[in-house]
């Protein structure tokens, strides 16, 4: 490899969390490191040792997380000067207060007290939710807080809302007793997955990647895609696919790999715009890759009450087609503006790499047949640590082993990579907790088949673009939480398979890292690029579209998660959905690219996109139809694109 390849190769770029952790300093950098390395700690020995009732546990868990969260987003999030200073210090301490009162409490009110509540239970209520908003406002933004400050408004005057969503309503009193004084609001289902499942699995990436895996899956990707037509779009996809693999977040999985690959791009005559869009749209797809998927693929496991081995197997044939969708995207740009590959002088030897460096895929093989022995996902993010832990010292680089010191420094960085989803899953508790009291996801699902006529298409649409619109204030996890709970009960209502309209609501929940206005992970990787974000994130949607139609096939053929019922799954059949589905994405690709052989005029495009939607519903006859029209759309191209060349 070139010396200007390995410069590239060790850059490392901060995430947006462990940039404002550098720039604590002093005394709130010690004691934020302490507070994060003891929430680490706390996860693990209450997910293993420690036999803690759940909401104690989950009570534990959101005050240190949040007291963290403080020391790292300031009052003004916009001010990167912005200093930990006395007004937090002052919310520290009324969050210790508001989540230490209903710690110390809640055995007497529930059983001395026989569940009747005081004053001065209800005034720690307000504190505590006023406290949450103001966090979740800090790290995630404004949307969270009005969505459940409108929730809130609903379920007490119910009675005042349009007929079809209108409901009694419930006194003041009773809500806040709901949500928090139970296990039902913020401290219930979705902040329980997240004081277990989620935060191991990020404490398991911190730890993978302190051992070095990130800069492996760097040259391994470059080794296998760097001579191809494009090849650092190509490694882009590559890295950060197998870097999903072990981070579930979008935004850190662009910040550790697009310093690498974007710079890569670029230096082969690739647009800013460009290089950003492809990181933006391949670390995106890191949320719906197995073993880590992203924070919501946990909750989905907890909501429709399976293990999340079955999650992680149903989601291997959807990242599949979503991982060759981008390729066939990027590929078509590729030869569109004439790009070649790197010299081969200029990449590592695939051989070379993993003599050195394979033992680093240990851990994540590990953790696949840990899931796919029947352990419990908490089993096998315990045997992916210590396996990390264990194969940093089978490498030649020293500089990777986990001693005492990096083993701190992951545990740190695994409570610090959690903030958002934890804060999240707690907000929007509130949220969960109206829509169960109100019963208003029956009604909206009852109402959402209602205006379609029961159309399954126009359900989906509907469903896909109730998601895009929330994405711009909501992040993946809150969104998929939201939609969770109102819309996909109107897909299983209209004859989806319940993992099936999860899936759906889930992979639209993921696109909103790329979906403008609020694309948080094209900004991510426009920031790198030296791009402008709003041109480097329609950019990213544009390159992901070809893979949009593949929920749409979940939804329509479960047989795509290898949900076949009681009647288990035809592998014939499964294979004829899984090729239709690369026919239906290659075509997206090429209509939406505007190339095949030649730039293709505008009838072509629309006919490859019209074959797109034909092999959606893998229905037998609208599929003979899109593949008959496929082939004679390539056929009539390369006549066309032959006469051409021979006129010319």
């Amino acid at each position: 490899m070139s010396k200007d390849l390995n410069i590239q190769t060790d850059q490392t770029e901060l995430t947006p969390e462990e940039e404002r952790m550098e720039r604590l300093k002093g005394t709130p950098f010690i004691i934020a490191s302490i507070v994060a390395v003891i929430i680490s700690l706390f996860v693990l020995v209450a997910s293993s040792f420690l036999n803690i009732q759940e909401f104690y546990r989950n009570t534990i868990f959101i005050m240190l997380i949040t007291i963290l969260a403080f020391f790292l987003y300031p009052n003004n999030k916009k001010d990167k000067t912005a200093k930990f200073g006395v007004v937090d210090v002052f919310w520290i301490i009324l969050t210790i207060a508001s989540f230490g009162y209903i710690l110390f409490a809640y055995t007497d009110l529930h059983v001395n007290r026989m569940s009747q509540a005081h004053t001065t239970d209800y005034v720690f209520a307000i504190l505590c939710i006023v406290v949450l908003f103001e966090i979740t406002r800090r790290a995630i933004g404004w949307f969270i807080p009005l969505l459940s400050i409108f929730a809130m408004v609903y379920a007490v005057y119910g009675v005042y809302f349009p007929i079809d969503f209108a409901h009694s309503g419930f006194s003041l009193k009773r809500l806040l007793f709901r949500i928090y004084m139970t296990s039902s609001g913020i401290f219930g289902n979705t902040l329980s997955i997240a004081s277990t499942y989620i935060v191991l699995f990020v404490i398991f990436g911190a730890f993978l990647s302190a051992s070095g895996a990130s800069r492996l899956f760097n040259d391994l990707a470059l080794a296998i895609a760097g001579q191809r037509r494009g090849g650092p779009a190509q490694v882009a996809v590559l890295t950060s696919a197998l870097t999903g693999t072990l981070n579930g977040s979008a935004v850190a999985n662009v910040a550790t790999t697009g310093a690498f690959t974007i710079p890569l791009m670029k230096s082969i005559g690739l647009k800013p715009k460009f290089a950003g869009g492809v990181e933006a749209a391949a670390s995106t797809g890191g949320m719906i890759m197995p073993p880590i998927m992203g924070a919501a693929a946990f909750i989905m496991a907890g909501f429709l009450g399976v293990p999340y081995t079955v999650i992680v197997i149903a989601g291997i044939i959807p990242a599949l087609l979503y991982y060759i969708a981008l390729i066939f995207a990027v590929d078509t740009e590729a030869k569109k503006q004439g790009l070649k590959g790197i010299s081969k002088d200029n990449i590592p030897d695939v051989k070379a790499v993993l003599i050195e460096r394979g033992a680093l895929l240990l851990p994540i093989i590990v953790v696949f047949a840990v899931l796919l022995m029947g352990r419990t996902a908490i089993f096998a993010g315990f045997a992916g640590i210590i396996t990390s832990i264990i194969v940093s010292y089978l490498t030649k680089d020293k500089s990777n082993r986990i001693t005492l010191p990096r083993l701190f420094v992951a545990l740190r960085e695994g409570a610090i990579g959690s903030i958002q989803v934890a804060i999240a899953c707690a907000v929007v508790g509130i949220i969960i907790a109206v829509v169960s009291m109100t019963g208003v996801g029956s009604m909206l699902a009852y109402n959402v088949i209602d205006l379609a006529g029961g159309n399954l298409f126009l359900i989906l649409v509907m469903v896909m673009i109730t998601c895009i619109v929330l994405s711009f204030g909501l992040p993946s996890t809150a969104l998929y939480i939201v939609v969770a709970v109102t819309a996909a009960p109107a897909l299983v209502q209209a004859g989806v398979s319940p993992l099936a309209a999860h899936f759906f609501v889930f992979y639209f929940g993921a696109m909103s890292n790329v979906t403008p206005p609020v694309a948080l992970a094209a900004y991510t990787a426009a920031g790198i690029a030296n791009a402008d974000p709003v041109e480097t994130s329609w950019t990213a949607l544009r390159l992901a579209l070809p893979g949009f139609i593949i929920p749409f096939i979940i939804a329509y053929d479960p047989i795509i998660l290898l949900d076949a019922g009681d009647e288990g799954v035809n592998y014939v059949r499964l294979l004829f959905v899984f090729l239709t589905a690369l026919v239906g994405i290659y075509a997206l690709a090429v209509g939406l690219g505007g190339f095949l052989k030649t730039r293709l005029n505008i009838v072509e495009k629309v006919l490859f996109v019209v074959t797109a939607l034909l092999l959606i519903t893998t229905h037998s006859l609208t599929d003979v139809v899109g593949i008959v029209l496929f082939a004679l759309l390539v056929a009539f191209h390369i006549i066309k694109s032959k006469r051409t060349a021979g006129v010319a």
